[in-house]
């Protein structure tokens, strides 16, 4: 049995990317010897991690790594996000014991923070799709993070590191869709080192069978302009649905302005919330709904109401209508906040939303059948 190491830098604040490790890992190791390696960003000595930052190196990060490897002897590493506190100079450590290595990206910001100047960062339009960057809201430089030129610096500092690493090392690179497949291959990258490989789902604990339907709709994932929260709440009230109310599950920085802003009863903002709290209070919604402007990877929320058969209002942008059926009756324009609206007007339709969750359901469960994955997975490894 092959043994795997997977290493994942978690975000500050839960998201989609760290459930979908977690759900990774416990499927993984259905069928492999499996040793999970997290990192976390907490400072303990700023020097050390500016220097850390300087060379794209933390000496503890590369300790951590090889006594894990002289301990384990893995066959494989499986890489996810790397951002900050593991360092770029994994792959080093990677390379230097000659362990093959496989990097998953989940979304799109190395191509955003490889660049110094906000022309090559947005490179037509206003919006970057792939983070939500507006370019009206910064100067020349690249200001990924809107509070901060050095940690702009610095992330620009490893994104460009980090894209050379993707172009250049012997790693294979696994996408969630076709069209970050194609992204990676317009900027240049090697068709044949790109691989799509979709998250695997874990439902357990959750029945197969949706109990009674209440009367809301749910998102639930960041809380940001980027996400579309504000367009979607507009568009929601301007509805005809007059007895139907939505659950906003989340945080992010437009919460406390929303919660401000729209005092309505209709609306409920729950906070955060575990992600088996979540898919409980899914299970019974009438739909799961998102806006958001990203071209996105995978959408976990998206997906795990799909297998439980709970349709989704989603726009028609980026990867996002792989996941769905071609003939889906809810999914918008994109930006189309008046297409958003009628969508949202359809969920009065019980006989369309009973047909939408049964085709979701089956169209997930096909796309994602675990054991065409792990069969998938083996493969790529082997090549």
């Amino acid at each position: 049995m092959k043994r795997i190491i997977v290493i994942h830098n978690k975000y500050r604040i839960l998201g989609g990317e760290d459930i979908a490790v977690e759900n990774e890992i416990i499927f993984l190791k259905k069928h492999f010897q499996v040793k999970e390696i997290y990192f976390e960003n907490t400072i303990s000595n700023y020097f050390h991690q500016a220097v850390a930052f300087l060379t794209n190196n933390n000496k503890r990060s590369k300790k951590k790594l090889s006594d894990i490897i002289n301990e384990f002897n893995p066959d494989l590493a499986y890489v996810h996000n790397t951002w900050f506190k593991s360092s770029l100079g994994i792959f080093k450590v990677l390379e230097t014991n000659n362990i093959n290595t496989v990097l998953k990206l989940h979304n799109f910001r190395y191509d955003c923070t490889r660049f110094y100047l906000s022309s090559n960062h947005i490179r037509e339009g206003e919006v970057c799709f792939k983070c939500g960057y507006e370019k009206k809201s910064n100067g020349v430089f690249n200001k990924y993070f809107r509070d901060s030129f050095l940690k702009s610096f610095f992330v620009i500092w490893y994104g460009k590191a980090y894209f050379k690493i993707l172009n250049k090392s012997k790693l294979k690179i696994l996408v969630l869709t076709k069209f970050h497949h194609d992204f990676l291959v317009s900027l240049g990258l090697d068709r044949s080192k790109v691989k799509i490989f979709r998250n695997s789902l874990n439902v357990k604990n959750i029945s197969e069978e949706r109990s009674q339907v209440q009367d809301y709709i749910i998102y639930a994932g960041r809380i940001s302009n980027e996400k579309g929260v504000r367009e979607l709440l507009d568009s929601f009230l301007d509805s005809e649905l007059k007895d139907t109310s939505i659950k906003i599950i989340g945080e992010g920085p437009e919460l406390s302005a929303l919660k401000n802003k729209y005092k309505n009863s209709k609306i409920e903002f729950l906070g955060l919330i575990s992600n088996e709290e979540v898919k409980k209070i899914m299970q019974e919604a009438k739909a799961v709904i998102t806006g958001t402007k990203l071209y996105e990877g995978q959408p976990m929320l998206l997906c795990e109401a799909s297998s439980l058969g709970v349709p989704s209002i989603f726009p028609r942008f980026g990867g996002i209508s792989e996941f769905y059926p071609s003939e889906s009756k809810l999914s918008f324009e994109q930006f189309n906040y008046e297409d958003l609206k009628q969508k949202i007007n359809l969920l009065s339709n019980s006989e369309l939303l009973e047909i939408e969750g049964k085709n979701n359901k089956n169209f997930i469960l096909d796309i994602l059948d675990r054991d065409n994955l792990i069969e998938h997975f083996k493969k790529i490894i082997n090549e």
